[in-house]
């Protein structure tokens, strides 16, 4: 069997922006850490700033913002950058729900180090006693081999301020579970696949999250944190959306098991629509299909109009749409944008965030958003010089 071809699709910044976002506004007075340094004296310390409350002060430390000790270690090289995206903007999402963005400041993972995350998400065997997939069996069939479970692990930590100092005031883990496990028999050969049903998602998901809160206890500086564990069920590698977030659980200050998981309603859909599928919102498919005949009437020089529909609860939650042009000129673009604008304002589903990406070969061209319960699309226009 042939390598998949993974269909490649221009993200554009839209699922960047509408996940985390340093505010780059100046920092606040220098802080001191309740860590101390290899030198054995205190960190500097500093705050990103903040310029609305929809996102998290970021620390900054000795003058360098504090990026994550283990960002981007997963199973396998991931196809789906959706998954990605989707999985670390939902995690934020969900770490909101739980630490205010006016109380807590946000500090990426510097709690597990790669070499930590790379053999929680290896297989146990004697030279991995900490893995968390299980050993790998001797069977090659997709049906009775033991797949791969756990894919990705993100952390996120959350500090408080008290006076001049930080401390750690909670942690947020986020837990990717495959759906798909691919994998071959041999080393060059072909890429088979073993399909994970929704119930092992979900069973293997909630077990591994046990071993995870337990070995987070043994360590002294999150014995007494509250820490969020979320599961993600990631999409296959063919798909054009990311995967979802399906649980999350809120354990308080020294609790090494998980007494009460939190369900997550949220499916993502592409539009628009194939025409055997139908999404939860017929209304919201069909204001799509006018706003892209709208656009495409007019200005007929369009490679592709495609979106991201995410709905949490059967209410649409958020939509990120990419269009792809074949324009050349800084005026068909600027034109363009303004035309995207008033009829994304008409057609529309109204109350949800959207952003709209337009791009071409040679990158973005402009980005038009719309925030949640907001009329109007602001719109920038990306000059070419």
């Amino acid at each position: 069997m042939e390598e998949r071809i993974v269909k490649k699709i221009i993200l554009g910044i839209s699922i960047i922006l509408s996940g985390f976002m340093l505010a780059a506004c100046g920092s606040v007075d220098n802080l001191s850490k309740d860590t101390s340094n290899s030198s054995g004296s205190k960190a500097k310390t500093q705050l990103t700033g903040q310029t609305n409350t929809d996102y998290y002060q970021g620390v900054i430390e000795n003058g360098r913002y504090q990026t994550s000790k283990s960002r981007g270690v997963s199973v396998s090289q991931e196809s789906n950058q959706f998954n990605i995206k989707g999985f670390e903007n939902g995690l934020l999402d969900i770490s909101k729900k739980e630490f205010s963005t006016k109380k807590y400041i946000f500090q990426e993972g510097q709690y597990l180090s790669t070499s930590t995350v790379e053999n929680w998400l290896g297989r146990q065997s004697k030279s991995n006693p900490t893995g968390l997939n299980p050993v790998k069996s001797k069977s090659t069939n997709p049906n009775t081999r033991n797949p791969i479970y756990l894919s990705q692990i993100d952390e996120q930590d959350f500090m408080t301020q008290s006076g001049k100092s930080l401390r750690l005031s909670g942690m947020t883990i986020g837990l990717g579970i495959n759906s798909v496990d691919y994998y071959k028999k041999t080393a060059y050969g072909p890429t088979y696949e073993t399909d994970i049903s929704d119930a092992q998602v979900k069973k293997q998901g909630k077990a591994i999250a046990n071993q995870v809160i337990k070995r987070l206890r043994q360590r002294r500086s999150l014995k007494n944190i509250p820490i969020i564990i979320a599961l993600y069920k990631q999409a296959s590698d063919d798909s054009l959306v990311g995967g979802n977030f399906f649980a999350y659980s809120m354990n308080d200050d020294g609790e090494t098991k998980v007494a009460k998981w939190d369900k997550i309603n949220q499916k993502n859909y592409v539009f628009p629509l194939q025409s055997d599928k139908k999404g939860p919102s017929q209304n919201d498919a069909d204001s799509f299909d006018n706003f892209k005949s709208e656009i495409q009437g007019f200005f007929p020089n369009l490679s592709g109009v495609t979106a991201q529909a995410q709905y949490t609860d059967g209410s649409l939650s958020g939509m990120n749409i990419s269009i792809t042009t074949q324009f050349y000129s800084q005026t068909e673009i600027i034109s363009f944008t303004q035309y995207i604008q008033n009829a994304a304002q008409r057609y529309l589903p109204a109350n949800a965030p959207i952003d709209i990406t337009v791009s071409s070969t040679e990158g973005i061209q402009s980005f038009l958003s719309r925030k949640q319960n907001e009329k109007k699309f602001s719109a920038h226009i990306f000059n070419s010089y």
